[in-house]
């Protein structure tokens, strides 16, 4: 591939976001329609079309190491590139998370964005290229759905013949946004502590103090009761 394209992965309405650092080969985008046929007396065969199913992605290509302080590769196309443990640490939370995330291809005259699960991870580090990873990823299109309000109104004609009309609500825009949580600081509460209790790994206390706006100081002395906001 060449100047002009870019896959991008993100999660939580691009709260998290990279681009694929070194793009693949190729890349297989694939849709089937989902038409039924059947016989019909002294009409025959007929085909009836119904909504395509869902888009499936996968691709394969390798995270590579790169040196701190080191030329970065000229194969290397993202410009906020990463170690090959953080693309793997991000795309394996991610499914831990049961969230979906977004998918953008662009290359030339063409963009696609959508969201989308991963559906299938695999990893190995390369023979003869230590700290390199190659890796191979498949993702099905994901579409947000949920319960819509139906309203039913009743009526009657002038000839006194009720009728029944249905309308439902416009469906709302999705949110990828995780949910805000929050916990209560209890005694012998840190950072730390609540990071590792709440959120599986005390090394995000630096999140929770972020997004709290706890200065330093406060860190030092946590009130007992006092409510925090936790990273979704």
């Amino acid at each position: 591939m060449s100047n002009g394209y870019s896959i991008e992965l993100s999660f939580n309405n691009r709260a998290i976001w990279f681009e694929i650092p070194v793009l693949p080969e190729e890349i297989e985008i694939g849709g089937e329609g989902d038409s039924e046929t059947y016989d019909i007396t002294d009409l025959g065969e007929i085909n009836v079309i119904k909504a395509a199913k869902l888009k499936e992605i996968s691709f394969s290509s390798f995270f590579p190491s790169i040196a701190k302080g080191g030329a970065v590769p000229s194969y290397v196309s993202s410009t906020n590139w990463g170690q090959p443990a953080d693309y793997i640490r991000y795309i394996e939370d991610w499914m831990n998370k049961r969230k979906p995330i977004r998918f953008i291809f662009t290359s030339t005259g063409l963009k696609i964005n959508i969201a989308a699960s991963i559906e299938e991870f695999n990893y190995k580090e390369v023979a003869g290229s230590p700290g390199d990873f190659e890796y191979e990823i498949t993702l099905k299109e994901y579409v947000f759905y949920g319960a819509k309000k139906v309203k039913l109104k009743t009526s009657t004609t002038a000839a006194g013949i009720k009728t029944t009309t249905t309308t439902k609500e416009s469906p709302k825009r999705a949110d990828e946004r995780s949910k805000a949580k929050s916990v209560t600081v209890k005694a012998g509460d840190t950072l730390m502590k609540i990071a590792k209790r709440e959120l599986g790994d005390g090394g995000r206390w630096k999140e929770i103090q972020k997004l709290n706006g706890l200065t330093d100081a406060q860190l030092k002395t946590l009130k007992i009761g006092s409510v925090l906001k936790l990273p979704g």
